[in-house]
């Protein structure tokens, strides 16, 4: 058998990202928690964690921080269903759902999600902000047991279910508009406007410069990692960028935002992969997620 309070010390370890922390959070010393961790590595013969700043899971760490979320769903499941066994009402034993999300998801509707979930479940959730192109990645190595992700096809082991699309659209005060772009837009005005991007894997803003221009343009470009530092840049006339048309549609009816070529808009298609477990709780996750996405996004 399993020695779970060991198994719980790696797990919290890993989410907490160093043992103090865990301690904390276990409400032990960290002598404590150190001993758990090393009695099961010791007892299994590999390392389970990589001690740093952040501390991180192994591989071996990772399969059973995955074990330890999934016996916690179970368990959760049981005791929903037969009452009898008592209240788990401690919040250290709450089991917490690893995800990874991209920013613009999160900010649209999963954090709405979420919260319909947890209303409901003892239960909660851990989030990673990746780009939707290498959320999928998080599930692939097991740091997560779901994403949205715009990968269609499943990674091995996954469900894909299809959330929609969330349209972009490329934006820029009207005084930006006016400055760079007075003769219209083209690779020649774009290499010369101050482009915002959300990070190096950030790709939204050279696609839609290969669809308008037929070629990637090397543009001066602002690095911002905020979905609403995007809105308010362009507003502010920092640069332009690739918005989610739902963040800028009052801006631009009322003449705060200009779409820089109409017509233009972005679709970006979105899924939920999950762990491929018959485990209740990950069901309602997946239908709270779903329901969330399908209500926000475009078909």
């Amino acid at each position: 058998m399993l020695d779970y309070a060991s198994l719980a010390a790696v797990s919290q370890v890993v989410r907490d990202g160093s043992f103090e922390r865990a301690a904390r959070a276990l409400n032990v010393t960290s002598s404590a928690v150190s001993q758990r961790v090393k009695l099961l590595e010791d007892r299994l013969g590999v390392a389970l964690i990589v001690r740093g700043t952040p501390c991180v899971a192994t591989e071996a760490g990772r399969r059973l921080c995955r074990h330890v979320e999934q016996v916690g769903m179970l368990e959760r499941d049981l005791h929903r269903a037969m009452p009898a066994l008592g209240q788990l009402d401690d919040p250290v034993a709450r089991v917490t759902l690893k995800v990874a999300v991209n920013a613009d998801s999160l900010d649209a509707w999963f954090v709405g999600a979420a919260a319909r979930f947890c209303e409901q479940e003892a239960a909660l959730v851990d989030v990673s902000l990746d780009d939707q192109d290498h959320t999928a990645e998080w599930l692939r190595t097991g740091a997560v047991i779901a994403a949205v992700t715009g990968s269609a096809k499943p990674i091995q082991g996954c469900r894909s279910i299809p959330l929609g699309h969330m349209p972009y659209v490329a934006t820029a005060s009207p005084a930006f508009v006016k400055r760079y772009f007075r003769g219209g837009v083209d690779a020649a005005t774009l290499a010369e406007a101050p482009c915002m991007t959300f990070n190096r894997k950030d790709t939204l803003q050279a696609d839609w410069m290969k669809r308008v221009c037929g070629r990637l343009v090397q543009v001066p470009r602002h690095w911002l990692p905020s979905s609403q530092a995007f809105v308010t840049g362009a507003l502010a006339g920092l640069g332009w960028g690739m918005n989610p048309r739902m963040f800028v549609e009052d801006h631009l009816r009322r003449g705060r935002l200009v779409q820089l070529v109409p017509d233009t808009d972005l679709p970006v298609a979105l899924h939920w992969q999950h762990a491929r477990l018959q485990v209740p709780m990950l069901d309602r996750l997946t239908d709270a997620v779903v329901a969330a996405a399908r209500a926000t996004l475009s078909p």
